[in-house]
């Protein structure tokens, strides 16, 4: 989302986060950051393949993920939180229905075209692709809308991920998310409302 500190846009020219500043370098966009990090630190293989064709499977991925599952998950988040937190007004629920119908769509590319019948969406071992999936898919479960109660397939898919990621660290990893409904109570400074409000709005349409 938009970051609009000074230090925020030293770190990333499009003032957004996330971002990542090491040392003297700076680098934007969460898939850079996580390809960067990955080479950085040398991972386990899995995760980004040195196998060509693995990792052109990954990549594959990534690049579908953002113009479909990423360009509608996350909206459920801002539709049923995070705008009538900084607008004082509830969407009309047409609106809700209109992403839920596009996530769907989604998903069903998801499950035929990337997962079909493999523990993992590159094959038996988890990667990069599951994990950027998986951060997206459960925003829509942190605001009370569960896609994965009736798509066993996914749900399964969901499962093997937690395990490979250790449920601990999974759910920690994602407790801001499975709580975002608690920011309905946290009081918004006027000022700030007025200057994201319409940043928000624009970010749906």
């Amino acid at each position: 989302g938009p970051s609009n500190s000074e230090g925020g846009g030293k770190v990333s020219l499009l003032k957004k986060v996330p971002a990542l500043k090491d040392g003297d370098f700076t680098l934007a966009e969460c898939t850079a950051i996580l390809l960067y990090l990955s080479r950085k630190y040398n991972t386990p293989d899995h995760w980004y393949p040195s196998d060509i064709q693995k990792r052109a499977r990954v990549d594959e991925y990534l690049s579908w993920h953002h113009a479909n599952i990423r360009a509608n998950a996350p909206k459920t988040m801002w539709i049923k939180v995070l705008i009538p937190l900084f607008t004082g007004q509830p969407l009309p629920s047409e609106k809700l229905q209109e992403v839920m119908e596009g996530l769907s769509t989604s998903l069903k590319q998801f499950e035929e075209r990337f997962l079909q019948d493999k523990a993992f969406i590159i094959g038996s071992e988890i990667s990069l692709a599951d994990l950027v999936a998986i951060v997206e898919l459960m925003q829509p479960v942190g605001v009370g809308c569960d896609i994965f109660e009736d798509r066993p397939r996914l749900r399964e898919w969901r499962r093997r991920v937690e395990d490979a990621v250790g449920k601990e660290l999974f759910f920690q990893a994602h407790e801001m998310i499975l709580n975002i409904k608690e920011l309905s109570n946290i009081q918004i400074d006027p000022q700030l409302k007025e200057q994201l409000a319409p940043v928000l709005m624009k970010m749906l349409k």
